[in-house]
This record gives C-alpha cells, sequence and structure tokens, in this order.
C-alpha cells in the first residue's frame, strides 16, 4: 500500500485509497488486511482514523472485520467497473454526476423521509463547522451526498454513485480537493447544501436540481481552474 504521505489522509481518504487497490485487484478477495496499527503507521494516521476507515468499508461491502482475526476483502473485483475507475479524471468524474445527481434531488423529494432530511441537516451543520479544515469538510460532504441518493431508495443509483465515489480515491482528485477546497469556496458550498436540503424539504423538485446544478457547476468550474495550474 502506498501512501500520500505528504497529505493529512482522513477517513474517507483511506477508505478511497484501499477501495482502489481492491478495485485495482492489488488487494483481492478473502485476502487479510495488514493490521490497524501497520495501516496506521502507513498512512500516517490515527489508528482510530484507521478504524473509522474500515468501518465505512465494511458498511459499503468492501471488507468484513472479524473480531479477533482482522479484516477481510469482500468485494468480488469487477474488471470492466475497475477500469473505468482507474481510468476516470476529477473532471469526468463532475460531468457524471452533473448528469444524475440533480434527479437524485427529485428523486429524493419524492421518496425521502424526515430522519433522511434530519441526517442531511446534521451533516450540514457538520460541513459548516468545518471552513478551516477541508479534511473533515470533504469527509461530511461525501456522507452527505450519499445521503441524498440514500434517501431515493434506489439501489442501482446508490450502487452507481458508490461507484462514483471511488474516482475520489485517485491521487489526482486528492490533489484537486487540496487545491480548490479554500474558505471562501467551503463556505459557497455551504449554502449551496443548504439550499438543496431546503428546496428538498419544501418538496421543490425542479428548484432542487437547479440549484444542484448550479452547485456542481461551482465546483467543475474550480476543477477547471486547478487543472490549468
Amino acid at each position: 500500500m502506498n501512501a500520500m504521505i505528504d497529505q493529512k489522509l482522513g477517513a474517507s481518504d483511506i477508505a478511497a485509497l484501499v477501495r482502489r487497490e481492491i478495485s485495482k485487484g492489488i488487494l483481492q478477495l478473502h485476502d487479510r488486511l495488514p493490521s490497524e496499527r501497520l495501516l496506521a503507521e502507513t498512512y500516517g494516521a490515527a489508528r482510530g482514523t484507521v478504524r473509522k476507515a474500515l468501518m465505512q468499508l465494511e458498511q459499503e461491502g468492501f471488507v468484513e472485520i472479524r473480531a479477533g482475526s482482522g479484516t477481510y476483502v469482500v468485494h468480488q473485483r469487477e474488471e470492466t467497473a475497475a477500469n473505468a475507475i482507474e481510468n476516470a479524471t476529477p473532471l469526468e468524474l463532475m460531468d457524471t454526476r452533473f448528469a444524475l445527481e440533480p434527479h437524485i434531488c427529485r428523486l429524493a423529494v419524492l421518496h425521502g423521509r424526515r430522519a433522511d432530511f434530519d441526517a442531511m441537516d446534521a451533516l450540514c451543520q457538520k460541513m459548516e463547522e468545518c471552513v478551516h479544515d477541508p479534511i473533515r469538510f470533504s469527509e461530511a460532504d461525501t456522507a452527505f451526498h450519499r445521503a441524498l441518493v440514500d434517501s431515493t431508495r434506489n439501489g442501482l443509483l446508490i450502487w452507481i454513485l458508490d461507484q462514483i465515489g471511488n474516482v475520489r480515491g485517485q491521487d489526482d482528485w486528492t490533489r484537486m480537493r487540496h487545491l480548490t477546497l479554500d474558505e471562501a469556496t467551503i463556505t459557497l458550498y455551504n449554502t449551496q447544501h443548504r439550499q438543496i436540503l431546503n428546496a428538498i424539504r419544501t418538496r421543490e423538485p425542479e428548484r432542487a436540481a437547479n440549484i444542484m446544478k448550479d452547485h456542481l457547476e461551482t465546483a467543475r468550474l474550480s476543477l477547471t481552474r486547478a487543472s490549468a495550474t
């Protein structure tokens, strides 16, 4: 496993890196992952952060944590999906999200429940507390968009968004995140997230979809500018 030791990694970053190694076949079905202590040393992170990453991967169906034994890969690699993920660029990720997430907002209006909206509200609060912490913001941002698609109760869309999320484990994406997530950008994203949630709660599907389009266009523009540097 190769860590980006020059970057401070959060739980979502570590989960994404391990997920990518599973998707690429470096870690294969039934392989036992290194211990939490070794993973913490590899990624330069606290053991609690590594444990949180492994729990996230277990929830996603990539690994199984066996008490007293270790953590094992349970995900069967799919070659076509793995190659698409491996070769995708951050801008391709944004284009794909632009094609899907506005309609996800519409479905959230139709199928979302109060518990879903409360969970997204809590994540909005968490993001608003992370204006000066891009890593924690990025983790909460990922969780917000995952909670949004979960609220649709559409298993296929949830799976697709999980695959898109794998791209966020690429080195290019991590580099772009550090280039684009300054205080002003995070503040703007927080405003947009709140507006999206409010539109969903008030059952305004097209308003929610249009705000999501604006949000993703903002993110895409930031990535385009960062790519030119």
